[in-house]
């Protein structure tokens, strides 16, 4: 059941053709605030992608909502020119899920970040994805604390030398997209923060699924972690790294489509497309949950090989829908009484010391 069926107000936009007073551009998504971050950093350009793309889905900028937790992607609510909220440390998805489910006509975004999100905040993150809230959830992974100055984080790479791990670091890294699909998320993907037309897509489908949206980033921090992802930038090393899936397509990449995704008893492998079969590649399902399972297992923590674009979408119903649904059952059918519930038969009455069970 969605909120159309219960004739609750729902997000306007996506899709709906604008009238001309009605046209959006990138500068109305622009705050007055000025931009904060270190020269260089990816965050810049996430923001661009983000105040461009944000437009094209002709949502009114009052029905738009940004919540962040703490660090240097958390700063993002103050240079939109929407409602925002820079929250506390990774309780972003807790406080975007009360918005969600009690403002079914708003589009709400979570803009976090590796610290943010898979340390202090990881339970509040698996959970949001697990219950499907409606919700557009931005990872940035620059595999480093920023804001603190350089301490490792939960995906920096083991061996990662920091000033909280001066010998290197020995835990092993989350990879937040095999996370994200073993919380069965809806909706997962991954981009860069250099490649504008991929992110853009990967964010306007994230944006327009119903239910809970993740979508990693990986952006450098040129302070404390500077070139953490140039394998992947470099055009004489991505070609054969850089791996994009879209679905229903072979998955082949590299020039001409030098190299070709292929199945490998349980798992996937890379092999030159010359000396497989074409019946051999990989076409990408985005509804086969154990290949995008696979295909995030390619992207180690050495990034011999990275997988961009959307690994996983499915339909379930929403958290919110469904939450929404019990209460306007609860008030047609009368048992919508809060006195009833407080003072139910599992209630006690304290009088002078003595417990007394009340009678129906």
């Amino acid at each position: 059941m969605t909120a159309i069926d219960l004739g609750l107000p729902v997000l306007g936009g996506l899709d709906r053709v604008p009238t001309e007073d009605e046209v959006q551009r990138a500068k109305d998504f622009t705050s007055d605030q000025e931009v904060r971050w270190c020269p260089g950093c990816g965050d810049y350009a996430v923001l661009a992608a983000v105040r461009s793309f944000l437009p094209t889905l002709h949502i009114k900028r009052e029905n738009t909502v940004f919540v962040s937790g703490i660090g240097c992607s958390s700063r993002f609510p103050y240079y939109l020119d929407t409602y925002g909220m820079h929250s506390i440390h990774g309780r972003a998805p807790a406080i975007a899920t009360g918005l969600a489910v009690t403002r079914p006509d708003l589009s709400v975004f979570v803009v976090t970040g590796d610290g943010d999100a898979l340390s202090i905040g990881g339970n509040h993150l698996i959970h949001a994805l697990r219950r499907n809230v409606n919700l557009t959830i931005l990872l940035f992974n620059n595999r480093i604390y920023g804001l603190t100055k350089g301490q490792y984080s939960p995906t920096s790479e083991v061996g990662k030398v920091t000033k909280s791990t001066p010998m290197g670091s020995l835990d092993h890294p989350f990879n937040p997209v095999s996370l994200a699909l073993g919380a069965e998320a809806t909706f997962v993907g991954r981009a860069m923060d250099s490649d504008r037309a991929g992110l853009t897509e990967v964010l306007d489908a994230a944006t327009r699924h119903r239910g809970a949206s993740l979508v990693e980033i990986y952006q450098d921090c040129p302070i404390f972690n500077d070139g953490s992802f140039d394998v992947l930038r470099k055009p004489d090393q991505s070609e054969s790294r850089v791996i994009t899936v879209r679905h229903g397509e072979p998955i082949v990449f590299g020039n001409e489509g030098r190299y070709a995704v292929v199945r490998k008893g349980f798992g996937l492998a890379v092999a030159p497309t010359a000396e497989v079969a074409p019946e051999d590649v990989v076409v990408h399902d985005a509804t086969d949950t154990e290949l995008a399972f696979a295909l995030s297992r390619l992207s180690d923590q050495d990034l011999q090989h990275a997988v961009f674009g959307v690994l996983r979408r499915v339909d379930r119903p929403t958290y919110d829908d469904l939450a929404r649904a019990q209460v306007q059952h609860a008030v047609q059918d009368g048992t919508a009484d809060l006195h009833s519930l407080l003072h139910g038969t599992d209630t006690w009455a304290v009088q002078s010391g003595n417990v007394q069970i009340p009678h129906d």
